[in-house]
C-alpha cells in the first residue's frame, strides 16, 4: 500500500483529478440508470440485465486499469479509457432521463387521489323556497353527491325542511317536475347527466341552483382495483364522459352515452369491441337491479356502470378507461389525424356543443380525420336511421383507427406528447407496471408489421335490437330491448378470446365469386331468443281477448263494470267492451300480478 501511494504522488495530477472525477461521475450516474432501468420491469429483462452487468464490469476495469495506466504513464491508454467511461456516462444521462419521462407519463392514466365532488339543490326556476318547501334526496348513504355532500349541505345552512328519500334520481326529478316535491338534490354536473334524456332537454331552463357544496375528497374509484397481468387475456371498459370542460378532476356520476367493452388477447392479437346502445333497457345492478336504460347507471359511478355491465354479459370487467371527450379530441390531434371511411354524410356540433359557424360537417367516404372531426363522427346520432345503435357503429370505427395508429405511426417523443396532451382527460384504473407488460405484445405487433401481417385483428360486433317504449315508475321512457340470441353470441365471442370457452369448429363454407365479400360481423342478423313482454292496451278489446290473454300470462284478473257516472267509463268505446286498466300499457307483463280491467255497461 505504502508503494502504491508513493507511485500515486509521483502521478500527473491532473490525469489523477480526471480520473477521480469521471470515476465519481460514472458511479452516480450508473446507479440512477440501474434504478431507471430496474424500473422498466417485464421489459426485455434478459437484455437489461446484461446491460446493467456490463457497465458494471466497465466500472471495476476502469477503476483498476485507469490507475494502473496513471501509476505506468501509459497517458494513451488512460485517454481512451476515460473517453469511453465519459460517453458511457453520458449515455446512462440521457438514458435516464427518457426512461423516466415514459415512466412518469405513464402515471398521468391512474385516477386521481382526490377529486372535487359537489352537490347542488335545485328547484324548478318558478318555484320559491324557503322553510317549507319539501327536498329530495337519494336514501343510498354511500352516495357523496346524493346524500353524504347533501347532508352536510343541510347543517351549514341549518335547513328544517322535510325530506323525502327515493331509490332513484330519475324518480327524483321527475317528482319535481310534477310537483310533488320543491327541490332536489343532484350532482354538480346533473345537466350533463340528465338533459340528453328525452324528457329532460329544456333541464337547464327550467331548472335553478338555490345552493351548492364542493369539496375535495377521497375518490372512489380508487378502491376499483385488478391485479390481471396484461400479458394475460383481458377486458377493458371505456367509458366516454361528456363535459363542455377540460378536465376530469370532478364529479363521481357521468354522462354514460358511450360504453364499450374490448376483450384482447396478447397471444392470438385478436380483439372483439362490443359497443352498449345507452337506451338498452337492463337491470341497474347499484339500484337493486331495479331496471332502466343502461346509461342511467353511470349518474351513480363508475362502479355501479360496470356492476351493471357485468350482470349483462356475464363477464368480469378487469380494467377501465374514462375518457372526456375533449381527451378524444386532443389524442387524435396528437397523433396528426386518423383515416377513417365515414358512411354517411352529416353535420354536428363541435366540441363545445356549438353549431353556426363553428359546425363540423363531414362527407360519406374514406377520408383523414382532425380530433373535432373524429369526435363528431363518434358523437353523432340524431341524422342516423337507427340512432344510437348505428352510433355504436361509428364509434368502433373511430376507436380502431386510433388503435392501428397508435400502435404503427408513433416514435418516443409522439408518445410523450400523447400521454401529456390527454393526461387531464383521461383517468383508469391500470397501474404502469401493467402498461409496461404490454411491451412484448406491441412488440410482436410491430414484427407483424413489418412482416406485412396484420398488427392485430378486430372482430366487430352487433348487438339486434327492438324498439321498447316501455312504462316504469318514471313514466313512458323510449328504451330498446335486445334479442337474446344475438347478445349470446357476442357473449360467446368475447369469452373465446379470453380463453374462458373453447370455440366451436364451423366445417361449412361456401363462397361466391360474384359477391363481395364482407367481414362477419358477430350477433348481426340474430333476431331471436329471449325478449321482453309488454303489457297490451286492452282499451276497446272484448272481456274475452283479457281473460284468454291473462290465463296464457298467469295474471290475476279482476272485472269491473262501470256506467257514465265513473270515471274509468270511455265513451269512445263501445258497450261490453274494456275502458280502462288497473295497470299501463307497456308495462313490463313479469312485474304484473294482478290485473283490473273496467268494462263500460
Amino acid at each position: 500500500m505504502k508503494i502504491l501511494l508513493k507511485k500515486l504522488k509521483r502521478a500527473n495530477k491532473v490525469e489523477l483529478a480526471m480520473y477521480g472525477i469521471s470515476l465519481l461521475y460514472y458511479l452516480v450516474l450508473y446507479v440512477v440508470f440501474t434504478i431507471s432501468v430496474l424500473n422498466l420491469k417485464r421489459i426485455e429483462t434478459f437484455i437489461r440485465i446484461t446491460v446493467l452487468i456490463f457497465f458494471g464490469f466497465w466500472f471495476v476495469y476502469y477503476f483498476i486499469g485507469c490507475l494502473m495506466n496513471i501509476i505506468l504513464k501509459k497517458h494513451h491508454k488512460f485517454a481512451i479509457l476515460t473517453t469511453f467511461t465519459i460517453i458511457f456516462s453520458l449515455i446512462f444521462t440521457f438514458s435516464s432521463y427518457y426512461i423516466n419521462i415514459l415512466y412518469k407519463s405513464l402515471d398521468l392514466f391512474k385516477e386521481r387521489k382526490e377529486i372535487i365532488y359537489t352537490t347542488k339543490l335545485v328547484t324548478l326556476k318558478d318555484t320559491k323556497f324557503d322553510d317549507k318547501s319539501k327536498i329530495g334526496m337519494i336514501q343510498r348513504k354511500d352516495d357523496i353527491e346524493g346524500y353524504i355532500l347533501p347532508n352536510k349541505l343541510i347543517k351549514n345552512k341549518d335547513l328544517k325542511n322535510d325530506i323525502v328519500t327515493y331509490n332513484d334520481y330519475y324518480q327524483m326529478l321527475d317528482a319535481l317536475y310534477d310537483n310533488a316535491i320543491d327541490a332536489i338534490f343532484l350532482q354538480g354536473n346533473y345537466l350533463t347527466i340528465y338533459q340528453n334524456e328525452e324528457d329532460y332537454t329544456t333541464l337547464d331552463e327550467d331548472t335553478k341552483v338555490v345552493y351548492k357544496l364542493s369539496k375535495k375528497m377521497k375518490n372512489q374509484d380508487l378502491e376499483i382495483k385488478s391485479d390481471k397481468n396484461l400479458t394475460e387475456p383481458f377486458t377493458l371498459l371505456i367509458m366516454g364522459v361528456d363535459s363542455e370542460k377540460d378536465g376530469l378532476n370532478a364529479n363521481a356520476a357521468f354522462n354514460g352515452d358511450t360504453l364499450m367493452i374490448i376483450t384482447f388477447n396478447p397471444k392470438t392479437l385478436n380483439a372483439t369491441m362490443f359497443s352498449i346502445p345507452r337506451d338498452t333497457y337492463v337491470p341497474i345492478a347499484c339500484r337493486k337491479n331495479a331496471e332502466y336504460k343502461i346509461n342511467s347507471s353511470a349518474a351513480y359511478g363508475t362502479k355501479c356502470v360496470i356492476d351493471t355491465i357485468e350482470q349483462l354479459t356475464e363477464i368480469k370487467i378487469d380494467y377501465y378507461v374514462k375518457i372526456n371527450f375533449k381527451g378524444v379530441v386532443n389524442l387524435v390531434d396528437e397523433l396528426g389525424g386518423i383515416d377513417v371511411n365515414v358512411p354517411k354524410k352529416f353535420c354536428e356540433q363541435d366540441s363545445n356543443r356549438r353549431f353556426g359557424k363553428y359546425e363540423i360537417c363531414l362527407d360519406k367516404g374514406e377520408q383523414h380525420l382532425n380530433g373535432e372531426q373524429a369526435l363528431a363522427l363518434a358523437r353523432h346520432r340524431h341524422t342516423l336511421q337507427r340512432g344510437d345503435i348505428d352510433r355504436t357503429k361509428n364509434q368502433q370505427l373511430v376507436v380502431e383507427a386510433i388503435a392501428r395508429k397508435l400502435v404503427k405511426n408513433i416514435s418516443f417523443s409522439d408518445f410523450k406528447g400523447v400521454l401529456e396532451s390527454i393526461s387531464n382527460n383521461i383517468a383508469s384504473n391500470i397501474d404502469r407496471d401493467q402498461i409496461l407488460s404490454l411491451y412484448d405484445t406491441i412488440k410482436q405487433m410491430l414484427l407483424n408489421s413489418l412482416n406485412g401481417e396484420d398488427m392485430f385483428t378486430i372482430q366487430r360486433t352487433y348487438m339486434e335490437y327492438y324498439d321498447l317504449p316501455i312504462y316504469t315508475a318514471s313514466g313512458y321512457r323510449s328504451c330498446i330491448g335486445y334479442y337474446s340470441a344475438s347478445l349470446e353470441a357476442i357473449k360467446d365471442a368475447m369469452k373465446i378470446n379470453l380463453g374462458s370457452k373453447n370455440a366451436t369448429l364451423n366445417k361449412s363454407f361456401s363462397y361466391d365469386i360474384n359477391v363481395e365479400y364482407e367481414e362477419k360481423v358477430i350477433g348481426q342478423g340474430l333476431r331471436s331468443g329471449n325478449t321482453i313482454d309488454l303489457l297490451p292496451d286492452f282499451t276497446s278489446k272484448s272481456v274475452s281477448d283479457v281473460v284468454n290473454y291473462c290465463n296464457e300470462k298467469g295474471i290475476e284478473l279482476e272485472i269491473e263494470y262501470v256506467d257514465s257516472s265513473s270515471n274509468k267509463y270511455n265513451k269512445k268505446v263501445d258497450t261490453g267492451y274494456v275502458s280502462n286498466q288497473s295497470i299501463s300499457k307497456n308495462t313490463r307483463v313479469s312485474n304484473v300480478k294482478k290485473l283490473k280491467v273496467y268494462v263500460n255497461k
